[in-house]
């Protein structure tokens, strides 16, 4: 009924970190997120665990539309951030599709994807922050 105090320290902190945050890092939060809800999805799928494994997929398939997708500049981006939502876009259908088959090789289709594209990220922060994230 009631949150212990140790949660609720750790919302306030994890709440604190994500106002303070620049824009940057909170895209490397989505990335996260989304890699660790396929990563949770993946044991569940193994595990036969079917609706945690489509409650999973659908949390990364949520993170990457709603928060990588949503965040593109499509005016200021030009040609990279259309291809940029192209590739979320199918990463998405990627994901439905995994989740209706029972696909783990779509799974880690997307896992490789967002891997590829969050490195290219990080490291492009990395370089632009002298190593700072936050």
């Amino acid at each position: 009924m009631f949150a212990t105090p140790l949660a609720i320290y750790q919302q306030i902190g994890f709440e604190s970190e994500i106002r303070g945050a620049s824009p940057h890092y909170l895209i490397n939060l989505l990335f996260d997120g989304a890699q660790a809800a396929l990563n949770t999805a993946q044991t569940q799928l193994a595990e036969n665990d079917l609706r945690g494994k489509s409650d999973s997929i659908t949390k990364a398939i949520a993170i990457i539309v709603d928060g990588l997708s949503a965040s593109l500049n499509k005016n200021e981006g030009g040609e990279l951030a259309q291809n940029l939502a192209a590739l979320y876009d199918y990463m998405a259908r990627r994901l439905v599709h995994a989740n209706i088959h029972k696909d783990a090789g779509s799974i880690r289709e997307v896992q490789g994807l967002l891997s590829e594209i969050g490195g290219a990220w990080k490291e492009m922060g990395n370089h632009a922050a002298g190593g700072e994230n936050p």
